[in-house]
């Protein structure tokens, strides 16, 4: 008669190989059900496997138009204190957004009065016939309540002051709106955080104050729709480095009604990722993914899915997508293809790339787009043949990268 310890033995070996029944989910292709844990995300022929190895400088260049629509540099009888460089005063351009509009483009941006984020910093936009020549810069929000340049806490970081940050356009109900938050400037964020929202009003040339959108809250990119038909936006609390990030849900029967989820905890959740400026975009087959810039300095963008609508998200993971920790931006094209813009250098915020995927998961082609400088925070957007990328300067200069479409490849790449 056989053992215990033999006949278990003999029920292992007639097992398949571990490795066959089980392919390791970290190197297998990603799926946001059955592999959510996956790290591929970039694959290039080409490139090395390795991708912090990339040489950006030799990726193929995509032919672009370049205009700025605003540069703060450029302000007529700015002084340069005596040790400064004339590159270095006169101001911040920085949270770039775009849209077309009733027949017209439009560029909103936070403008400010030294460095990005102080007290007295305000929302400007401009427009434009055609995306290339653009009208003066005016102001979007007025100077934060008490916080102009009358203030003695203006273009500090105290929290006795205000800053206005640029969080972008959404079309409702056929209305524009412009976005942006309120808080205090003393540090990322202040207590009386909130999302507050602007409508154009065509006939007297102006934004009307359109009230609050969200308490304690701010986006990153303005509410997309999904799937269900619902608005949905990404969110960070004024204490999020302890919350987390989660995901605005609603904005359909009123202006003001969300529900709120979890996408990634904060401390004592995730804590291998420190969770910053999230982007998301449905899939082809209706569920979503989400992307994240990492504050952790891991050099590497974060993924998550949820299968649900947004309602819960897989624990995100660490992709093999290099990132230098800013901010970054994609969205679905026309022709069903996604791009993502991103600083994906990991040494530092040049140059700005565009990836593109046939999926909207892994991606196939990597292109520089602009470089040689500092250049950071992307927004995208997809009008009449071409992709418009808009971006700072040095975080001084609003400007936008227009390229065709059809420059891209063909679909699924090429």
């Amino acid at each position: 008669m056989r053992t215990p310890a033999a006949l278990l033995l003999g029920l292992l070996a007639a097992l398949p190989p571990l490795a066959a029944a089980h392919p390791n989910p970290v190197s297998g292709p990603p799926h946001p059900a059955r592999n959510p844990a996956s790290r591929v995300m970039l694959a290039v022929p080409g490139l090395p496997a390795d991708s912090h190895a990339i040489d950006f400088a030799r990726l193929p260049r995509l032919p672009v138009e370049h205009v700025v629509v605003s540069d703060v540099r450029a302000r007529p009888g700015t002084p340069v204190p005596a040790g400064r460089l004339a590159k270095d005063v006169g101001g911040v351009n920085q949270h770039n957004y775009l849209i077309h509009h009733a027949g017209r483009y439009w560029a909103m941006w936070s403008d400010g009065p030294r460095i990005e984020d102080m007290v007295g910093q305000v929302v400007k936009f401009a427009t434009s016939a055609d995306g290339r020549r653009w009208e003066a810069p005016r102001f979007l929000t007025g100077y934060p309540p008490g916080s102009g340049p009358d203030s003695p806490h203006y273009n500090t970081r105290r929290k006795e002051g205000l800053r206005y940050i640029a969080r972008g356009f959404w079309v409702r109900d056929g209305e524009l709106l412009a976005l942006a938050s309120l808080d205090e400037a003393a540090g990322f964020f202040g207590p009386s955080l909130e999302l507050r929202a602007w409508r154009w009003n065509a006939a007297a040339d102006r934004w009307d104050d359109a009230g609050v959108v969200q308490k304690d809250a701010i986006n990153n990119f303005p509410p997309q729709r999904l799937p269900t038909g619902e608005w949905a936006m990404t969110r960070r609390k004024h204490d999020y480095n302890r919350t987390g990030v989660e995901l605005l849900i609603g904005g359909v029967r009123a202006l003001n009604d969300w529900t709120s989820v979890p996408v990634v905890g904060g401390a004592g959740g995730d804590v291998a990722l420190k969770a910053e400026e999230p982007i998301w975009w449905t899939l082809p087959d209706g569920n979503l993914v989400a992307l994240f810039r990492d504050n952790a300095k891991s050099g590497y963008i974060f993924r998550s899915f949820s299968t649900d609508a947004g309602r819960t998200w897989s624990r995100p993971v660490a992709t093999d997508f290099p990132d230098a920790r800013s901010k970054l931006h994609g969205l679905r094209l026309r022709d069903g293809r996604y791009v993502l813009v991103s600083n994906a250098n990991p040494r530092g915020r040049d140059p700005l790339t565009l990836a593109v995927s046939r999926d909207g998961i892994v991606f196939d082609q990597l292109f520089y787009l602009v470089g040689g400088r500092h250049v950071d925070y992307p927004h995208v957007y997809e009008h009449d043949g071409h992709v418009y990328v808009a971006h700072s300067g040095g975080k001084q200069s609003v400007e936008i990268q227009r390229v065709r479409v059809a420059d891209l490849g063909g679909v699924g790449g090429g």
